[in-house]
């Protein structure tokens, strides 16, 4: 049976169509997929994020620990609250998760770690805490509401402990404050900024309906992979997975190379990789004729077959289809795509397609 998140009633009572989702029940839209895409882009919509996990690691060692768990370097957080995008590797070099940590004082660092990711993740963080004398604690307690839109700060600050609405509005892009058990980072996976709540289970849906009161629209799984399709934003299994490097996946950025000393975990598989050349590209596609972009099609250079879409859909912001792909290193930028037999030219464009409500390509 599928697991349910603490807004599960809470859902049902609003109309949510509901559809299993990684082992999670899970709501798709609430109505209108449409809608809802359209509401965060303009307005604002929240999420229910709870089936993703909460994980607090705590010690004296634990900035040295992640520094040799993670890609991206945690040495960049100076200031408490401050987040950073990572991927967490294999010695080989595949991704075992994308993540985000937040540093909050020497000896207490949280991450966010994916649901479908949750049990390896533990298993490999607890793998190399010992090492470090590192507590790893999964916060199955915590609830989370990820809230987006150009308004959403404002409509969700009601909703937050006064203690905390002062210090949770003044933040700056990829930061959190906490008060008591509630958290806020102003992060996200729309293109827009936002807060996602971190807060106890108990007070979730109370939270969750006192927000859609606000006037913050309830979204499902739908809008969110669209919003973060136009966003350029990877997805977990889709667009990188163990069997792939973040040089491949459209993700080097988040690889620290320095200081050249720090050896983090699947460093020497990256720097061969790196070096052999010829690395597959990760591009983003328009469909520049009838149909639509969808995962694992196939993508040509003439005759030649040279990648595959790895996400793709029907961006309701542009009005058209597009997708992230992977490509060889030589493919030209005049490619094709075999749609149930039919090749249907598609452009190779930089990502991100939308981002803060914009067009961000050439239509």
């Amino acid at each position: 049976m599928d697991k349910k998140t603490v807004l599960n009633d809470v859902h049902r009572d609003m109309g949510a169509r509901m559809v299993p989702f990684g082992g999670w029940d899970m709501p798709v839209h609430y109505g209108s997929q449409i809608d809802e895409h359209h509401a965060v882009r303009r307005d604002a919509g929240m999420f229910d994020v709870c089936h993703m996990t909460v994980v607090d690691l705590r010690g004296a060692r634990v900035r040295a620990f992640l520094q040799r768990l993670l890609a991206n370097d945690v040495g960049k957080l100076k200031t408490a609250g401050k987040a950073l995008y990572s991927c967490m590797l294999k010695d080989d070099g595949g991704v075992i998760d994308d993540l985000i940590v937040y540093f909050l004082t020497e000896d207490w660092f949280r991450l966010v770690v994916n649901a479908a990711t949750t049990d390896k993740d533990l298993a490999w963080l607890q793998d190399h805490a010992e090492a470090f004398d590192v507590a790893v604690d999964a916060r199955f307690d915590v609830g989370m509401i990820a809230v987006q839109g150009p308004t959403a700060r404002a409509k969700a600050a009601a909703a937050l402990p006064a203690e905390l609405r002062d210090a949770a509005l003044a933040l700056k892009p990829f930061s959190a404050a906490h008060a008591g058990d509630w958290f806020v980072g102003r992060t996200g996976y729309t293109g827009e900024d936002g807060f996602e709540l971190m807060l106890p289970e108990a007070d979730t849906p109370a939270t969750w309906r006192a927000l859609a009161a606000a006037g913050v629209r309830p979204c499902g799984l739908g809008a969110r992979d669209t919003l973060r399709l136009e966003a350029g934003m990877n997805l977990y299994g889709s667009d990188m997975d163990e069997s792939l490097t973040p040089l491949e996946s459209g993700l080097t950025w988040t690889v620290a190379w320095e200081p050249a000393g720090r050896d983090f975990i699947g460093r020497s598989a990256l720097e061969k990789h790196k070096a052999a050349g010829r690395l597959a590209a990760f591009t983003g596609l328009v469909l520049e004729g009838k149909g639509v972009l969808r995962g694992h099609q196939k993508l040509y250079d003439g005759e030649r077959e040279v990648g595959e879409v790895t996400s793709g859909g029907f961006s309701p912001t542009l009005e058209r289809s597009i997708a992230m792909a992977r490509v060889a290193a030589d493919a030209g930028d005049a490619l094709s795509v075999d749609i149930r037999g039919r090749r249907i030219p598609v452009r190779r464009v930089k990502m991100p397609f939308v981002r803060n409500g914009e067009a961000c390509i050439a239509l």
